[in-house]
């Protein structure tokens, strides 16, 4: 986040702080509408922490324009909205609002709590598709060649970083392996990624000499209990976690001097998309690795590749 965008989002913030306190009556009804929606579908906390967030904002503006949840009209919440954009909310922000307040207004419709939805026929804010970020080739070689390998829990380091890089593997993909996961002989791993569904990925040389070169020298070193069924274990003998692996890769890429801020263990699920394309990988295949149920999914790193090689001739062609 740049400068001015951080100095943008604290002024936003204090702003909203500097709103009246939400009443009794309103924070009722939202409470209502959380436990109603609790239990009929069941609601993560920080869902939960977001409809009260954005709820209780609405609510505060509707009582100082004297108003309120269950008597806003779509004027109303049209001139939210729109003040909210002049204040430099964001289309993606906005969205999520809009999505909070529509299944709001619609439970309120079928209890009949009001008979009039007004957020019906408001339309969702267009959002850009934003490219995901990646990092260049000789970023990922220094991040993977940062871990100390003569200890084992370098080596293990190493070991998830080339399976992380080379198979494009999500973070909970690579905590989720077990020994039955890898076939060294075929040169294949099975996946169990998002929804249970499984996939085959290939697994270049670099990343099979790693994971031989670990389950001879390091891993034998960390077992402390006999029935760790997980390929990836810590110094006590338990499954590496998803943040064990985050601060790992943040760590790698600070002695690498890469900005760490930049970096994430999906970084190197797009590194591994883009490289491939950028080396003229099939499209199709491409979606087949990654896991994605819809080829549009996978296309957008075409569109990262193509903004890669703009840069490229930009920086190197004589007429650029």
């Amino acid at each position: 986040m740049t400068a001015s965008r951080a100095s943008a989002a604290t002024e936003l913030r204090l702003r909203a702080r500097a709103k009246p306190p939400l009443d009794d009556a309103e924070r009722e009804v939202v409470e209502r509408f959380i436990e109603r929606a609790w239990a009929e579908s069941g609601l993560a906390r920080q869902t939960q922490s977001s409809y009260r967030t954005d709820l209780g904002g609405l609510a505060r503006w509707l009582v100082a324009h004297d108003s309120s949840l269950l008597r806003a009209l779509r004027s109303d919440v049209f001139e939210y909205f729109a003040e909210r954009s002049a204040a430099g909310y964001t289309a993606r922000s906005n969205a999520r609002l809009l999505s909070c307040l529509r299944a709001f207004y619609a439970q309120q419709v079928r209890t009949g709590a009001v008979t009039i939805d007004p957020t019906a026929t408001l339309a969702a804010p267009k959002q850009g598709r934003a490219l995901p970020k990646t990092l260049s080739e000789s970023q990922v070689e220094a991040l993977l060649a940062a871990p100390v390998i003569d200890t084992a829990e370098g080596l293990r380091d190493r070991c998830m970083l080339e399976l992380m890089y080379g198979a494009g593997l999500r973070v909970s993909e690579l905590v989720g392996l077990d020994g039955l996961s890898i076939n060294l002989r075929q040169g294949v791993l099975r996946i169990r990624g998002k929804g249970g569904k499984e996939r085959l990925v290939p697994l270049g040389e670099e990343a099979s000499h790693w994971v031989e070169k670990y389950l001879a020298d390091a891993r034998p070193t960390l077992v402390t209990k006999q029935n760790s069924a997980a390929l990836f274990i810590d110094k006590r003998g338990e499954p590496m976690t998803r943040q064990q692996v985050w601060y790992a890769i943040k760590r790698f890429a600070k002695q690498a001097g890469i900005d760490s801020a930049a970096v994430s263990p999906h970084k190197l699920r797009h590194a591994f998309a883009t490289h491939l394309l950028n080396h003229g990988a099939d499209l199709r295949a491409l979606q087949m690795m990654l896991g994605h149920s819809s080829l549009s999914t996978t296309q957008i790193y075409t569109l990262v590749a193509r903004e890669g090689l703009k840069r490229l001739h930009a920086q190197h062609h004589p007429r650029g």
